[in-house]
């Protein structure tokens, strides 16, 4: 048996908690209304649509470095909405993001840990081989550059230097996690409305005192049980690389 690291926030802040979580398993088994110019967004589109897709399925291969800044629109079915990456705020962060992003990873993804006031929390793929993979390809910590005021998105995580693929985008100024490692790299620049939108009636995990899904249960059923069990769910559609500071 091997014990693995569900990836949680964890942290205290106005009465909720954010934590790691694991199991053991057999072992064969957190400025609106920016926009780019429109001819860069446009060009750097087409060059993304020009070149294959690098998939997700071996993280391994998921290495490049990100571009100093860049953006990513999220598709989701409450909307649109749009990040900005600054890469010097969490290099090793900001790389991993990119990866997840240009790969595809992000498509039909949950948002599965709501928490009006708070945060919401997603990133556990849909598969459960899939995550599998992704569950031991942890990324070194960043040091914490920026803070997790409203908007910001941040790797949750499960300890020092186990950040994988969940994340979080802060609903409000949650500058108390600051000083507990999380390295926010980007915020949210177009579509904080949306975001607010996200279908957040499940509340937190049921260890939490919420009528969530249960981690675990994603990570080893994947979407069939968070579309049986959980049908209001919000999800990304998509989510694409739409512009990017390619100078450097």
């Amino acid at each position: 048996m091997k014990t693995s690291s569900l990836i949680c926030a964890f942290g205290f802040l106005t009465g909720i908690t954010l934590i790691s979580c694991s199991h053991a398993e057999p072992t064969n088994n957190p400025t609106r209304n920016q926009t780019a110019n429109a001819s860069d967004t446009d060009g750097f589109a087409k060059e993304q649509a020009s070149s294959t897709s690098p998939g997700f399925a071996n993280p391994a291969k998921l290495t490049a470095k990100a571009p100093e800044t860049f953006k990513a629109q999220f598709d989701t079915t409450k909307g649109k909405f749009t990040i900005e990456v600054t890469r010097s705020l969490a290099p090793n962060g900001a790389d991993r993001f990119y990866n997840l992003v240009r790969s595809g990873y992000f498509t039909d993804i949950a948002f599965f840990r709501v928490v009006p006031g708070f945060m919401c929390q997603f990133g556990i793929h849909g598969d459960p081989n899939v995550s599998a993979k992704w569950r031991e390809a942890t990324i070194p910590d960043d040091s914490v550059k920026g803070s997790n005021t409203r908007g910001t998105i941040t790797f949750a995580t499960a300890g020092p230097n186990t950040r994988t693929t969940q994340l979080f985008i802060n609903f409000r100024d949650n500058t108390g996690l600051d000083g507990q490692g999380f390295s926010p790299f980007g915020k949210v620049t177009e579509g904080m409305d949306v975001v607010d939108k996200i279908y957040s009636e499940y509340g937190d995990a049921p260890q939490f005192g919420g009528r969530g899904p249960d981690q675990r249960r994603i990570q080893g059923e994947g979407n069939a049980y968070l579309k049986k069990d959980f049908p209001n769910l919000d999800y990304i559609k998509s989510a694409t690389i739409v512009s990017a500071d390619t100078s450097k």
